[in-house]
Order: C-alpha cells, then sequence, then structure tokens
C-alpha cells in the first residue's frame, strides 16, 4: 500500500500581467510539490530547458503540463486555433486555385491565409484555422494530400480557460 501524498502547500503570489492596455498585477495561487527522477534523467531535464531559455525547472514544468492539456484538448475533438504551412509547386496546374477553393468552402473554419513566392517553383501558404479539432484535420489533411504539394505541416492549440 502507497503512502498518502502529503498536504499540498498552497502560495499566494503576484503576477505582473503585460496588455494592450498596459500592465496589472494579479494574484495567482500556487501549490508546491515534490517530483522524485534518476539523476540522469533530471541532469538530461536541466539541459534541455537550459538551452531553451527556461530560468527554473518550474516553468518548464507547467509548460510540459500545458502540452499534454493542449494535446487531451485535440484528442477529444474540442475547439481549437491552428496554422497549416505548405509548400508547393508553383507551376502545378490550377492548384493555387484548387486550395483557394477548399479554403473558401471551408464552412467558416478558414480565418486567413497568406501567400508567398519563396523562388521561381515554390510557394509558402500559411493558412489561420479554428474550429473543431477533428474538422480542422480534415481539412488540413485534405489541404496536403493534393497533388503538387510538397510538405506541409498542422500545428493545433487550444485556448482552453484551464490553460494559464
Amino acid at each position: 500500500m502507497g503512502r498518502s501524498p502529503a498536504k499540498p502547500v498552497v502560495y499566494s503570489v503576484r503576477r505582473l500581467v503585460e496588455h494592450s492596455g498596459g500592465t496589472e498585477t494579479i494574484m495567482a495561487e500556487l501549490t508546491r510539490t515534490g517530483v522524485s527522477l534518476e539523476d540522469d534523467l533530471l541532469e538530461q531535464f536541466d539541459r534541455m530547458i537550459a538551452k531553451r531559455g527556461y530560468k527554473n525547472r518550474s516553468e518548464a514544468i507547467r509548460d510540459l503540463i500545458r502540452e499534454s492539456l493542449v494535446t487531451e484538448a485535440i484528442d477529444r475533438n474540442k475547439p481549437v486555433v491552428a496554422t497549416l504551412s505548405m509548400i508547393y509547386d508553383h507551376h502545378r496546374p490550377n492548384l493555387s486555385n484548387k486550395l483557394t477553393e477548399i479554403q473558401h468552402h471551408s464552412h467558416g473554419n478558414v480565418l486567413a491565409a497568406t501567400h508567398v513566392h519563396l523562388d521561381k517553383d515554390n510557394c509558402l501558404e500559411v493558412v489561420i484555422m479554428k474550429g473543431r479539432s477533428g474538422e480542422v484535420k480534415h481539412l488540413a489533411d485534405h489541404m496536403l494530400a493534393m497533388r503538387g504539394v510538397k510538405h506541409g505541416k498542422l500545428v493545433l492549440s487550444t485556448t482552453e480557460k484551464g490553460l494559464r
């Protein structure tokens, strides 16, 4: 039988939040907890977070938890925002028109698109979308599967209220 978890220690902290109207101080509650890790795993983690510029382990762990929560929201077909980046062959007949047509018939999932001519043969298109994760993935898959699209990547996120 395992030990019962220690009673968490809750701290109230003041945090400065910047926004378009200036800055404001908000109160947030933090709970202190402990994690047991093997030495080599912790050393690898410390190297990784130092390379990424984290000031401390707590911030890095919070980001890992947020990433897991975003993944769970995506898996549960929750509302998401997304960017789809595609590199495609500029010379492929009607490809640009077909991509635009798909976006126009996306039932409000496409918010905006940016088109860039990279060189004489390649274009970059970035499509900003929103909707339930399943419909956004389906729309992205449809565009990425088109003949002439060389590479693409869909990045999904959420603005769920639980993320802080």
